[in-house]
């Protein structure tokens, strides 16, 4: 981005640190939430309906605008988590979360990270959703699903070197820095995006047949594709392209007609989201600089 690009992002960061947030999602009403990561609303929108899954398809603004933010705006200082339990493919967890806030935090990330696809596949965290609505019926369930953030799936974009478990949230050549350099088109990195949606969606579809309650699904934020001269996901930006997030509803139909049979191991491993490296280094992996 150079140095006139990354005063420009912090000049943007410096005036959204100072503007009010989105809504929190506990101030809506749902009993089962899914946040699908890094999510555009109005991508959202054109896939969405092909499902004939939601009652209804609005938009909301988000309290962050990524996963770390929204993660800390949405979980800490809220009683409301001790009556939430939490699935989650997304490794922001072991950094922002309080695990003894929650009634439960299941970090599927830890021990289904799928090494061939460089992500927590879906599937994983459906299971381990279902299991825990099942074993703990418990007043509110989030469930957080990696897709449709990068590594995209279905078709893989040349030079996308998909998400490190620990050390960085993210890899060094990525979508996001791909195309603002000019390796990758927009057209590319939608399709991408777009077939990434549609890859997470039969799991939720899934999960929907298995779960009772009012079902809502969301995201933690959405993706830039050079609105305001940006890329990917920058922290504290406050973008509306960024910021606008899906809502949409639908219920339960708590039928069982999927038997869980993925199982967490007894003890899980100790990992970290930071290794290391610098901020800016950090940045520079997801995208940013």
């Amino acid at each position: 981005m150079g140095l006139l690009g990354t005063a420009y992002l912090r000049a943007l960061q410096a005036v959204g640190r100072r503007l009010p947030y989105g809504q929190s999602v506990y101030e809506r009403e749902w009993d089962v939430l899914v946040v699908l990561d890094a999510c555009r609303a109005d991508l959202f929108r054109s896939v969405a309906p092909e499902t004939d899954l939601f009652e209804e398809i609005t938009a909301m603004r988000s309290v962050g605008s990524c996963s770390s933010e929204w993660l800390e705006h949405t979980f800490c200082g809220r009683p409301e988590t001790g009556q939430t339990v939490m699935v989650t493919g997304n490794t922001w967890t072991d950094r922002y979360l309080d695990a003894e806030a929650f009634a439960a935090l299941d970090e599927v990330w830890k021990y289904a990270w799928d090494e061939g696809l460089d992500t927590v596949p879906p599937s994983a965290v459906t299971d381990r959703a279902i299991a825990n609505a099942r074993e703990r019926d418990p007043e509110r369930l989030v469930v957080h699903y990696m897709q449709p953030h990068h590594p995209f799936v279905p078709e893989p974009v040349t030079g996308d070197d998909g998400m490190a478990r620990t050390g960085a949230h993210s890899s060094e050549s990525n979508p996001w820095t791909l195309l603002r350099r000019g390796e990758l088109s927009v057209e590319t990195v939608w399709e991408a995006y777009e077939a990434n949606l549609r890859y997470v969606l039969p799991e939720v579809a899934s999960l929907v047949e298995n779960v009772t309650g009012t079902v809502a699904v969301t995201a933690d934020h959405g993706n830039l594709f050079g609105e305001w001269g940006l890329y990917g996901h920058p922290m504290q930006t406050p973008v509306p392209a960024l910021l606008d997030v899906p809502w949409a509803t639908t219920t339960g139909a708590g039928r069982r007609t999927r038997t869980p049979s993925l199982t967490p191991p007894e003890s899980l491993p100790v990992s970290r989201v930071y290794g290391a490296a610098s901020e800016t280094d950090r940045l520079d992996a997801l995208g940013y600089l």
